[in-house]
């Protein structure tokens, strides 16, 4: 009997139909889990979607806080500067025998202040003065590189003549820091002692004119001449405090000639605008 040639087609197809019935059912049972992380995929994209919209409008407020942050940052600024601004610096020098004995310069952080210069046994005369800004700022620079005087020791402990008792002091508020000495290696302190001498300088000269002004007219020339001398090795600080008393000497002429010629040329060089 011949074997019926239709056998391997029939066979082939049955084992297709098998293979394709058996493809069906699994992708009938898989079906499920694909519409599951379908759901699960379209959930997540609405979240991500829905924290697109949300997020920038709930980072505004976010910011508020910062904001406010450098708000009290500057708030603090200002009120240290108003802080400093109350600030007030004074030097003494206490030398018997010296001329004066006993000096003081007060100066406030506006620039404001005093000026004593007396014998020991006096009572204090204060004079007000008021120095210029760059004065005024690097006065209270030099102190605070000293750090306002605060635990500060500023005597150079070597034995050295006596060059007076020098007292610095800070006053702010509620704070008061003061260092005492009699020579000071510091550089900081030496410009410090320095600019208030400068200052002391000029008044002392201020007295001299004004002394000579009313009692001595006669010794003018020679004090006009010290203090162009002094003008000369830069010894005074802030010397437009004398422009007053040089105008009265150069605007009056019962003075001598040569204390008028000598009292208009330093008003030239401290005034230049006079």
């Amino acid at each position: 009997m011949m074997p019926n040639s239709s056998w391997p087609t029939r066979t082939a197809f049955a084992g297709c139909r098998g293979s394709l019935a058996t493809e069906i059912r699994r992708s009938r049972r898989a079906a499920p889990a694909f519409r599951a992380l379908a759901r699960q995929a379209l959930a997540l994209l609405f979240v991500s979607l829905s924290l697109a919209t949300f997020v920038p409008l709930t980072a505004r407020p976010l910011a508020a806080p910062h904001r406010r942050i450098l708000s009290a940052q500057d708030a603090g600024a200002d009120a240290s500067q108003a802080s400093t601004a109350s600030a007030r610096m004074t030097y003494t020098r206490t030398l018997a025998g010296s001329s004066p004995e006993y000096l003081a310069v007060s100066v406030n952080a506006d620039g404001s202040g005093s000026y004593v210069g007396r014998h020991l046994n006096e009572p204090d005369h204060p004079r007000a003065l008021r120095l210029s800004p760059a004065t005024t700022e690097r006065l209270f620079a030099l102190a605070a590189q000293l750090r306002y005087f605060k635990s500060v020791d500023l005597d150079s402990h070597k034995k050295v003549a006596n060059l007076g008792r020098k007292t610095l002091t800070y006053e702010n508020g509620d704070e008061k820091n003061q260092v005492e000495f009699n020579f000071t290696q510091d550089r900081a302190g030496r410009d410090l002692v320095d600019l208030f001498e400068g200052v002391a300088n000029v008044e002392e000269q201020i007295d001299l004119l004004e002394y000579a002004i009313k009692y001595d007219p006669l010794s003018l020339p020679q004090d006009l001449l010290a203090i162009q001398i002094a003008l000369n090795h830069n010894e005074l600080v802030d010397p437009q405090l004398m422009v007053p008393s040089l105008q009265e000497i150069c605007s009056n002429s019962r003075f001598m000639h040569v204390a008028q010629t000598r009292a208009q040329d330093i008003l030239n060089r401290v005034s230049p605008t006079q």
